[in-house]
């Protein structure tokens, strides 16, 4: 007989189930008040109860743990420096959406080798949000496959649904289960219709196919997510984050019931790929805020330890400490300076 099947599968592994991490990696009473007392702080913020700014920070990806410690370890000082204008929350990005091809993240392949050794992967990746969670810190990142929220979700604050991926049924459907807010970018063309469209879809209940707690293929029925929100990111036409601009999409928004507040992405088409106009970008929004707009709810930043990026070779040992893999990113010393200049903004509109 011809075969018809697994014509392009060279291998199949066991994926361990989430069941198991879980017990390994138990969440604790103090890293679920991290999560769960930020993921309200958030909802306040969007709704316009809470008057301060929600500023998503940190490496375009974690492709080093200790790096990703050291890091957040120098944010929380920063964090709780500001808190009374921002709440800060570390963007932890495990997922990369590739163009074409390249490394895509921490738990695909954490030994940066093409080994692709996912069940360390997504032990490392949930090991470094306890860690965070323990020390005060909360999380943000993007849930890229479907599967992966069942590992990891738990110790999320805040989620983005890509500007790839937000057209797509599969993530709509997955973001109306989540626990948390969840943040919609615009599309790559830099329209945010897709993106409004997208959180429409996420609000209503769904059934899908997923897998339980114990890794069991299972239909998955939700309540649907209420605390989506749009994130312009800019695009092929340009950026987005000018007052006309947020003025026009905030209206978008309101015309289709979805409230009116947006966060602004600094970086990708906003600073048109480079990591050294995010504080242009930034800094416009800050005024924005100074002159009394209310239509942004947060700003998102690239930053890491270490400016720039750099190309991830064969030799590991040449890799420079604290600097990205992927996207480039600003410098913890330039993230200082920007969360002030921002929180100084917030603090001048409450006079």
């Amino acid at each position: 007989m011809t075969a018809t099947s697994d014509l392009h599968v060279v291998e199949t592994r066991p994926l361990l189930p989430p069941s198991l991490l879980h017990a390994e990696l138990p969440i604790d009473e103090k890293a679920s008040k991290t999560v769960s007392d930020t993921r309200k702080c958030i909802q306040e913020i969007l709704l316009g109860h809470d008057p301060r700014l929600l500023v998503i920070v940190g490496p375009c990806s974690v492709h080093d743990v200790v790096a990703a410690k050291d890091y957040a370890s120098q944010l929380t000082s920063l964090r709780e420096k500001f808190s009374q204008h921002l709440e800060v929350v570390m963007r932890v990005y495990f997922e990369k959406p590739r163009t074409t091809v390249g490394w895509k993240g921490l738990i695909n392949d954490p030994h940066l080798d093409g080994s692709y050794d996912i069940n360390t992967g997504l032990r490392r990746a949930r090991t470094l949000l306890l860690d965070l969670a323990r020390a005060n810190m909360p999380a943000a990142t993007e849930l890229l496959d479907p599967v992966v929220p069942q590992y990891i979700a738990d110790l999320i604050s805040w989620t983005a649904i890509g500007a790839r991926t937000t057209e797509s049924q599969t993530h709509r459907e997955m973001a109306s289960g989540l626990s948390m807010p969840i943040g919609y970018k615009n599309g790559t063309d830099g329209t945010a219709t897709i993106a409004i469209n997208a959180m429409q879809a996420s609000s209503r209940p769904h059934h899908f196919l997923g897998i339980n707690h114990e890794g069991n293929a299972a239909i998955v029925s939700t309540t649907g997510n209420p605390y989506g929100h749009l994130v312009l990111r800019g695009g092929k036409q340009g950026s987005n984050y000018h007052l006309e601009a947020i003025r026009e999409v905030s209206n978008e928004l309101q015309r289709a019931t979805l409230g009116k507040r947006v966060m602004v992405d600094c970086s990708h088409g906003n600073s048109n790929k480079d990591f050294r106009r995010q504080s242009d970008v930034l800094r416009e929004v800050a005024n924005q805020v100074l002159e009394g707009s209310t239509n942004v709810m947060g700003v998102m930043l690239e930053s890491h330890l270490v400016e720039g990026n750099q190309k991830l070779t064969n030799d590991l040992s040449k890799l420079n400490y604290g600097q990205s893999i992927t996207d480039a990113c600003i410098d913890i010393t330039t993230t200082a300076q920007l969360l002030e200049e921002l929180a100084l903004a917030v603090s001048k509109t409450k006079k």
